[in-house]
């Protein structure tokens, strides 16, 4: 089959049926006519639309190893430095056109799947693991290009560090209660599925520090699998006009809590089980952190451009450049954007090949996640001072059709924009930065690859300061 169509994308998960709830109702009928996802589910039609594009196949798409089909550039192990640039280019063609506000466009789970493949060896050998499952996954979604949700939070019960797990009779954090001819049965729940319900399947995985090995689990099963069951939080989307809420109508992405209620999870889609060592070595010896990082670090930096230029259109519409604080403002928005761009290319430049793989440098890769943990908030916030009061005055639509136009057009008015343009571009910056949708974009980008403060200290330990300490003993020596 290879890359598929939007139309092909919407039609197979309208058929899905998942168990879908939101506001209190189960989603009936088709998911991508509903209030909720149909913004989102169109802007990801039309990312697989771009697939087929013939002027961007060489860039969004590679020849099959398998079949020979075109299939998706998200899905390719990279094995040259020119590989790595291929995935950036890809990743970076699909966020212009979401302006990097989907998290969990396609390419972050079918990267997070292609690392997985491209990691399977450290599960050789190892006891109840499958890394043949892994591949033949992998090798079914890229062929067929599959979407993916994955969900490996357990619920915020208690969070204490001496907490660890729940009483048999009242399981919360899903778990493994059963193993049988079947398969593993799980029961209980988990988070974030970000766009939980609207892709073909969901990966679920344990994480690296699970001490009971009925924690300890890895494997993919369809969206609609029965038992399986997605509860969402309320929609940011506000209303479909695309004047009124110009991101949130396109890009909200609907984050859900997953439940579990004694799903069978077949043996053949079991990547491991019963084993507290293999999630620390898939996902923390493997390929997964670098390459998740560098699609992220991708993102985050057309990301970044988009907002940065929301700012300087409020510059020019209000005519405010002439002040030194909007020009620091602007600058610092420069700094951080460049700086990104140069840690992103210093991962490829450093990039170093295992097992095959050309993977890219981790440290340049972290020190970017964090530094856009850190000033994505300060970004957006520069948003609103720049913007001020403009940023409150921001009739509708449905203002600008009535008798009051004539009162719009004259007190609204901007230097270089009318009053229509000057309010519509004020609601962009509005949904960026102060709707609901804006803040969640806020808190979601902070922690999108774990705790700031876990990762800085990853990043402290796991980068090599001894040359400099050695240079330093050296100068005092002399």
């Amino acid at each position: 089959m290879g890359a598929i169509s939007g139309v092909e994308y919407i039609r197979r998960i309208d058929q899905l049926q998942s168990d879908v709830w939101i506001h209190g109702e189960q989603v009936k009928g088709n998911i991508s006519e509903h209030f909720a996802y149909k913004g989102v589910i169109k802007s990801q039609a039309a990312l697989y639309d771009l697939q087929l594009d013939s002027s961007l196949q060489d860039v969004m798409t590679y020849r099959s190893p398998g079949t020979g089909d075109r299939v998706g550039t998200s899905y390719m192990i990279p094995q040259t430095k020119e590989d790595l640039e291929k995935r950036r280019l890809m990743v970076q063609e699909w966020a212009r056109t979401h302006a990097g506000m989907l998290g969990r466009s396609p390419d972050y789970m079918n990267t997070a799947l292609m690392s997985f493949a491209a990691s399977k060896h450290l599960l050789e050998g190892e006891k109840n693991c499958f890394p043949d499952h892994i591949q033949a996954v992998y090798e079914r979604a890229r062929e067929k290009d599959l979407s993916f949700t994955h969900a490996f939070i357990n619920p915020q019960v208690n969070r204490s560090a001496h907490y660890f797990t729940e009483d048999d009779d009242d399981t919360i954090a899903a778990k493994v209660v059963d193993r049988n001819d079947e398969g593993l049965v799980v029961r209980g729940g988990k988070l974030l599925a970000t766009q939980g319900g609207i892709t073909d399947e969901m990966i679920v995985y344990s994480t690296a520090n699970v001490m009971d090995k009925s924690y300890a689990y890895a494997f993919s099963i369809p969206t609609n699998t029965e038992g399986l069951r997605f509860i969402c939080r309320e929609s940011f989307s506000g209303r479909e006009s695309t004047f009124d809420y110009p991101l949130s109508s396109r890009f909200e992405e609907v984050d859900a809590l997953v439940v579990f209620d004694d799903v069978v999870v077949p043996w053949e889609r079991v990547f491991y089980y019963d084993n507290i060592q293999a999630p620390a070595k898939l996902t923390g010896e493997g390929s997964f952190t670098n390459m998740a990082m560098h699609q992220v670090v991708s993102r985050q930096v057309v990301k970044l451009e988009f907002v940065l230029g929301v700012a300087q259109q409020i510059v020019d519409t209000i005519n405010i450049s002439e002040y030194q604080h909007v020009q620091e403002k602007l600058a610092e928005m420069i700094m951080t954007l460049e700086s990104m761009k140069a840690l992103l290319l210093k991962a490829e430049i450093e990039a170093e090949e295992d097992h095959g793989v050309m993977i890219p440098a981790l440290k340049p890769l972290y020190a970017a996640v964090t530094t856009f943990q850190r000033q994505y908030p300060k970004m957006t916030e520069f948003i609103q001072l720049l913007g001020a009061s403009g940023m409150i005055s921001i009739p509708t639509e449905k203002d600008f059709e009535e008798v009051i136009r004539g009162d719009l057009d004259k007190y609204l008015q901007a230097k270089t924009k009318n009053a229509e343009e000057r309010v519509k571009l004020f609601r962009l910056a509005w949904d960026l930065c102060m709707s609901s949708f804006g803040t969640r974009q806020s808190l979601y980008e902070k922690f999108f690859f774990g705790d700031p403060i876990r990762l800085m200290g990853a990043l402290y330990f796991k980068y090599d300061k001894s040359r400099f300490v050695d240079r330093v003993s050296q100068f005092l020596n002399n």
